[in-house]
């Protein structure tokens, strides 16, 4: 599994434990004491890093390859998917799949980013950075949502829209713009999950939602770390001071009010258990649906338009 950085003091630990229970079954001898003292001491560096990771350092477990991504948790946490493909003008977006699904017996339309884990995969799947066709699916998905009266489910994980020429000139941000006006009228609950990056005009593509969460080491901003520093900083290697300064993560959002909630990861990040984080994203979703349903289409709508229209309101002394 991929090691980021801050995590080989833990490795190194994992290692020393390791011989000493090889050793102990080699030599036939009793080392228990000693096994069980290195457990306590793993157990607390653990801890220790996990619960005061940096901006920066959830930023780059937002981006481990191995954390699961959106078609991950369709397999674990929804049943009975069928893919639907195409914008009926261009093509189909592999890097954007949706379609039909049931969530706890429900049916909902579920869309999102998906990103791959080898070359091959990324190459297919544009590296998580949707075409205008992929904008223009996803509102298509939801317009079928819509008539059909199906709540929208939408995960979030890209590093931004695809910047390409090809991308220009079908018009990404008419698509982008044109799916944040439609979102906004949309007469069915919409969820937002942002599964990992949420980078930019991409993520907010597909985020105009009734709730806005987040898994507990993603991000959301509006440019990446590394482009901010090189900007303000003129050099990447700030990275780390512009994730602190742009306040990215999870927490920091939750408390500036511009996210709804955020699903708590298992110790280490999504990465360490899928399963357990599908769970958590599971129930997160039907808490927030069953509270949505509630709502008639007016509060929907009018709750929808003021919570996007209090972002950015200052309180002067």
């Amino acid at each position: 599994m991929q090691l980021l950085e801050f995590e080989k003091p833990i490795a190194e630990l994992e290692r020393e434990l390791e011989k000493l229970r090889l050793k102990a079954v080699s030599q036939d001898i009793d080392m228990s004491a000693d096994i069980a003292s290195m457990e306590a001491k793993l157990a607390e560096t653990r801890q220790t890093i996990y619960n005061n990771l940096t901006p920066w350092q959830r930023v780059q477990i937002a981006r481990h390859t191995q954390r699961p991504f959106m078609l991950d948790y369709i397999a674990l946490a929804f049943t009975d998917f069928c893919e639907l493909h195409g914008d009926r003008r261009i093509g189909d977006d592999h890097s954007m799949p949706g379609g039909f699904a049931r969530i706890a017996g429900r049916r909902v339309v579920v869309i999102g980013h998906q990103k791959g884990r080898n070359t091959k995969e990324n190459l297919h799947r544009n590296f998580g950075s949707a075409h205008p066709e992929g904008y223009r699916k996803a509102l298509r998905l939801m317009k079928l949502a819509e008539k059909f009266g199906l709540p929208v489910i939408a995960m979030i994980d890209t590093p931004g829209a695809y910047p390409g020429i090809g991308a220009e000139e079908r018009n990404i941000a008419e698509a982008i713009a044109y799916n944040l006006r439609e979102m906004m009228l949309l007469k069915v609950p919409v969820i937002a999950v942002v599964l990992g990056e949420g980078g930019s005009g991409g993520a907010l593509g597909i985020g105009v939602a009734d709730r806005v969460l987040m898994l507990e080491n993603a991000y959301y901003s509006v440019i990446s770390p590394e482009g901010c520093a090189a900007i303000l900083w003129k050099h990447r290697k700030h990275a780390p001071d512009a994730a602190e300064a742009m306040k990215l993560a999870a927490p920091d959002l939750l408390k500036l009010g511009l996210v709804d909630g955020v699903i708590a990861e298992p110790n280490g990040g999504a990465h360490h258990d899928h399963t357990g984080t599908a769970a958590a994203l599971s129930e997160a979703i039907l808490s927030n649906l069953d509270e949505l349903s509630k709502l008639t289409t007016a509060q929907l709508l009018d709750a929808r338009y003021a919570k996007f229209r209090s972002f950015g309101e200052w309180e002067g002394k």
